[in-house]
C-alpha cells in the first residue's frame, strides 16, 4: 500500500510514536521520516502541520478507499498458485478486501449512504482497476520477493527513513525492481516529481540497507494504464539523501519558529483542510501545546501499516 502514498484520505491506523532519543537497534535516532510525510511538507508545510503536528482527522474518499481495496487484492493475488492469478479471480477477491476495510474502518460505509456514491458502482470501479492491471502485467509469470514490506534505514545524521513498499522483485542475477501501484491516473507532464521522489526515497533506503542500487523503479498507474519506469544510480540516491535531510532541517525550523506556511497549488483541489486554510480566507487553529521535552508527533517507528491513499492526477 503507503504511503502513498494523496491529500484527501485518512492516513490510516496510528503508527507507534516515540520520544526523541529513543534507541533503534542501539542507536539514538533524532526522528524518522516517511516519503509521504516528506512529500507533504514539500507540497505544503501547512498541510504537513495539520496532518502530523495537529493530527487532524480526515474523512476517507472513494478514490482513497478504492486504492486500499485494489492494493489488498494485488497483495493477496500472489498468495495464489501462479495459474490461478487471473482477472476473474482478482475480481472475485474485491468483496473480501472491501469487507476487511470495513472491519478496520466501519465508518467507511457511511460514504455510500445518502447522496454518496453507489456502492455497487464503486465496487465495479475497483474491479475495473484490476482489469487494467492485467493489461500491464501477467502475474502468472511473476514471483515477487517481497510484498507490502516495511523498510527502514538510519542515515549518518541519525535520521531514520522508513516506509512500506508495495512490491520488490529480485532477478536471478540479484537485480532489484521496486514496484508501486497507483489506482489513480498518471500525473501530467511536469507533475511526476512527487511520485518519483517517493520511489527514489525507497531506493535510497534499500541501497543503504542492502548495499544494492535498485535496477528499476516502476510506477503502475491503473487509472489510465500507464507505467513509468526510472533507473536510478548512486549519484541520484546521494542527491535524494541530501534532499531528504534538507527537508528534515526545514521541518525542524518550522517547528522551532511555529511558521508553517501554506503553499497554494493544484493539489489544493483535493485538500480536506480548506475550511481552516488562510489561502481560502480561513483561520488555522492554534498550534497544539507540546511539552518541551517531548517530540512532536513527527517520530514514527515501525508499527501499524498506514493506509496510503492515491493522489488524483
Amino acid at each position: 500500500m503507503q504511503d502513498t502514498e494523496g491529500l484527501v484520505a485518512s492516513p490510516g491506523p496510528e503508527p507507534d510514536r516515540v520520544r526523541l532519543g529513543t534507541p533503534v537497534d542501539g542507536v539514538h535516532v533524532l526522528a524518522s521520516l516517511s516519503p509521504s510525510r516528506a512529500a507533504d511538507f514539500r507540497t505544503c508545510p501547512l498541510l504537513f502541520r495539520f496532518r502530523t503536528v495537529d493530527r487532524l482527522p480526515e474523512a476517507p474518499s472513494p478514490e482513497a478507499l478504492r486504492g486500499t481495496v485494489v492494493h489488498k487484492v494485488l497483495e493477496d493475488l500472489f498468495d495464489l498458485p501462479a495459474l490461478e492469478r487471473t482477472p476473474g479471480r482478482a475480481e472475485d477477491m474485491v468483496q473480501a478486501a472491501w469487507e476487511l476495510v470495513l472491519d478496520a474502518e466501519p465508518e467507511a460505509a457511511l460514504m455510500f449512504s445518502g447522496d454518496g456514491p453507489d456502492i455497487v458502482e464503486w465496487l465495479a470501479s475497483c474491479r475495473e482497476s484490476l482489469r487494467s492491471y492485467f493489461d500491464l502485467e501477467d502475474p502468472r509469470r511473476l514471483e515477487p520477493a517481497e510484498r507490502e514490506v516495511y523498510v527502514e534505514a538510519l542515515l549518518d545524521s541519525r535520521l531514520l527513513l522508513r516506509g512500506f513498499v508495495d512490491r520488490i522483485d529480485v532477478a536471478p542475477d540479484g537485480a532489484i525492481r521496486v514496484v508501486d501501484y497507483k489506482s489513480g491516473s498518471s500525473p501530467g507532464v511536469g507533475f511526476e516529481a512527487r511520485a518519483l521522489f517517493q520511489m527514489r526515497f525507497y531506493a535510497l533506503v534499500i541501497w543503504r540497507t542492502r548495499g544494492v542500487v535498485p535496477k528499476l523503479l516502476q510506477l503502475i498507474y491503473l487509472g489510465d494504464g500507464q507505467v513509468i519506469g526510472y533507473e536510478p544510480d548512486e549519484d541520484d540516491l546521494r542527491a535524494t539523501e541530501r534532499l531528504v535531510e534538507a527537508v528534515w532541517r526545514a521541518i525542524e525550523l518550522a517547528r522551532a519558529t511555529g511558521d508553517w506556511q501554506p503553499n497554494r497549488g493544484y493539489v489544493c483541489r483535493w485538500c480536506s483542510f480548506q475550511d481552516i486554510c488562510p489561502e481560502f480566507g480561513n483561520e488555522p487553529p492554534p498550534l497544539p501545546a507540546v511539552e518541551p521535552e517531548r517530540d512532536l508527533p513527527l517520530v514514527e517507528i515501525s508499527g501499524a501499516t498506514p493506509v496510503p491513499p492515491d493522489l488524483p492526477a
